[in-house]
């Protein structure tokens, strides 16, 4: 008999290593590489590229990691973690997870065509800002990782 608390811990890891290690690749990788390019259209065109074909795969990693953390939490009733400073990643993790649903399935959908536009009009910019935010959501979600795997083996 499979254990639903094992199966559920399983699928969030591998949400989260496929959620934010993709944040990761597009941070560290892909946007200094469009940002190198000489043409900013083909930065534009790099960069969209692939945050195009990774957006449609975190559109099931993060709700994945969200439902396999929201079964944890009720299975083990540890409702009370998250009124607990000792363990401040719990709603870190929640906060993330929060932010980058907005984000993803809210403001990107939203704030598609206007992105493009201005990403027309000062492409390089653009990119810059992209990195920035791309690096502070990398940052929190390293920072919120550490604390939960630390957290999750005793470390408070």
């Amino acid at each position: 008999m499979i254990d639903d608390i094992i199966l559920a811990r399983s699928l969030h890891v591998l949400a989260l290593v496929h959620w934010i290690g993709g944040v990761a690749f597009v941070t560290l990788v892909v946007l200094p590489l469009a940002r190198s390019r000489s043409s900013t259209t083909d930065a534009m065109a790099l960069f969209n590229n692939v945050e195009r074909r990774f957006a449609v795969q975190v559109r099931v990693s993060i709700p994945l990691a969200g439902a396999a953390g929201l079964w944890m939490t009720y299975r083990m009733d540890l409702w009370e973690r998250f009124a607990d400073p000792r363990f401040w990643w719990m709603p870190a993790m929640l906060g993330l997870w929060l932010v980058f649903m907005l984000m993803v399935f809210v403001l990107e959908p939203l704030l598609h065509a206007r992105f493009e536009q201005l990403a027309l009009r000062e492409p390089a910019s653009t990119l810059r800002r992209m990195a920035r935010l791309h690096s502070l959501l990398l940052s929190l979600a390293a920072l919120t990782l550490l604390g939960a795997v630390a957290g999750a083996h005793g470390f408070y």
